[in-house]
């Protein structure tokens, strides 16, 4: 199998430098590494081009995108150009190339027949570009979002996966690390897949992931011994049919996947608010998990009980199903559970990061987030507060702070955190307002009532304006002007 990702893991974790060149049809795609990092890319795709990244991120005017090709200079990098004539800054041009190189990348993962080569050499110094691309996420994301491919299948199959070294395994779900548990290095992957609930194309996929994030390796095939997992998993536990109700869970089940929201919950699409509604009932006392005492069955159970509570949730929203109607977004269930597990992945992923304090991958995992779910208050928060740790992003901070609030109006952690940025920025009329509207909404927040205290807001009240800042401020702003 010629995949990208193969490529990608073997540069990465060997860390090495050189170029690889990747051809599929008409696409030209040149990648160059420095000890395992992406460093610099070259694409004859039109839409991966600096200019247009630019032009999409919002960095360069309309008018001077619409005149793009009159910067072309010779043996010139058009960036380079546009950055010496003042059209885009020094951290504009540095963004764009890195949001070029990551998209290029990205954009490679849906083949499985390119012709993909690899050129080992000593140095890239007089190219590298300042900011460098972690293959590793870009392995993570990338698989995550193409579609399942039979080649995989193929590739995996026979072979003997054992677990390796767990660097990367925080960046799994849960679900995923059961199955990474799972590989015990004495059976092929196709009888860990038999002992499983995963489906398969899900399972193919992980299984993947584990091997490109250097979590596992494989056997040689001889050297498989019989175990557990080697045996074709029964109907139940006790090798009794399934009763009735459960069968019915089952085969609701297993056309998922192929099911629209309505279909889920038996309505047409011309269904009013009141029939969706009373569809719903009737579905959920159905299928409710408390309704069953089959404990074995609880994963199924509970899958097809989410499915008909996300059909719902969406159906009795005016604006979302409209936007289903009408074909914008979802088309089924699938795709619902999708995005909500992918955007999930990113959140958390971001979290760990911000943790860590590496505040520009966590901004770069959290805007795909927030794409994908744009309805999560927590997820353009935490988007906020990494944004707000990066000098380049403090205006996109201060609007994101903004929509977490509108989101959830209640929740004093936007205000605080809106504040805290005016804070640290010096605004500190803003901040004590966005302080004390935290407190508005939680009266015990502790954080807030601090910051207040020590910016003197009691006092201030009383004083005025003048009272927040040193006595010559206002005359230095007013000469600075």
């Amino acid at each position: 199998m010629n995949h990208i990702a193969i490529f990608l893991r073997d540069i990465s974790f060997n860390k090495k430098t050189g170029r690889l060149i990747f051809k599929h049809a008409s696409i030209l795609k040149y990648f160059f590494f420095q000890k395992g990092a992406l460093i610099q890319v070259k694409t004859n795709q039109p839409e991966e081009r600096v200019g247009e990244v630019l032009f999409k991120m919002e960095r360069l005017s309309e008018d001077a995108h619409d005149r793009i090709d009159e910067y072309i200079e010779p043996s010139k990098n058009i960036g380079e150009v546009l950055r010496s004539r003042g059209l885009v800054s020094e951290q504009d041009l540095s963004d764009a190339l890195t949001q070029q190189m990551r998209e290029a990348a990205l954009n490679t993962f849906a083949f499985f027949d390119a012709e993909i080569s690899f050129q080992e050499r000593e140095d890239f110094d007089d190219q590298a570009h300042e900011a460098k691309i972690s293959v590793p996420f870009l392995i993570e994301y990338g698989i995550r979002r193409m579609q399942f491919d039979p080649a995989l299948k193929g590739f995996l199959a026979r072979k003997i996966p054992f677990l390796k070294k767990k660097s990367f395994a925080y960046l799994l779900t849960p679900d995923e690390k059961d199955i990474l548990d799972k590989l015990t290095g004495s059976d092929t992957a196709e009888s860990v897949l038999r002992s499983l609930t995963a489906p398969p194309d899900l399972f193919w996929k992980t299984l993947y992931l584990f091997y490109c994030l250097d979590l596992v390796d494989f056997k040689p095939e001889e050297e498989a011994v019989p175990g557990p997992a080697n045996r074709a998993s029964a109907p139940s536990p006790d090798g009794i049919a399934a009763p009735p109700e459960i069968s019915e869970v089952m085969a609701l089940r297993e056309n998922l996947a192929n099911k629209t929201f309505y279909q889920i919950l038996d309505v047409p699409r011309t269904a009013s608010e009141e029939e969706i509604k009373k569809a719903y009932f009737h579905m959920a006392r159905r299928f409710h998990p408390d309704r069953s005492l089959a404990a074995e069955y609880k994963t199924q159970i509970n899958e097809v009980f989410d499915a008909i509570t996300n059909a719902y949730r969406l159906l009795s929203n005016k604006e979302k199903k409209a936007a289903y109607d009408s074909g914008v977004g979802m088309t089924s269930h699938e795709d619902f559970q999708d995005v909500v597990k992918r955007a999930e992945i990113k959140f958390r992923q971001g979290k760990t990061l911000f943790g860590i304090e590496r505040f520009d991958e966590a901004v770069s995992l959290l805007e795909e987030a927030v794409r994908m779910r744009k309805d999560k208050a927590d997820y353009f928060l935490l988007l906020a507060m990494a944004e707000a740790r990066v000098p380049s992003y403090l205006k996109k901070a201060e609007a994101d702070f903004l929509k977490a609030i509108a989101l959830e109006p209640w929740n004093p952690e936007g205000y605080y955190g809106l504040g805290h940025m005016y804070k640290t920025e010096g605004l500190v009329v803003k901040a004590i307002r966005q302080f004390e509207k935290a407190l508005e909404a939680d009266p015990e927040h502790g954080k807030a009532r601090k910051e207040l205290r020590e910016l003197g807001a009691e006092e201030t009240k009383k004083k005025g304006l003048q009272a927040l800042f040193p006595k010559d401020f206002l005359k230095l702003k007013k000469k600075k002007k």
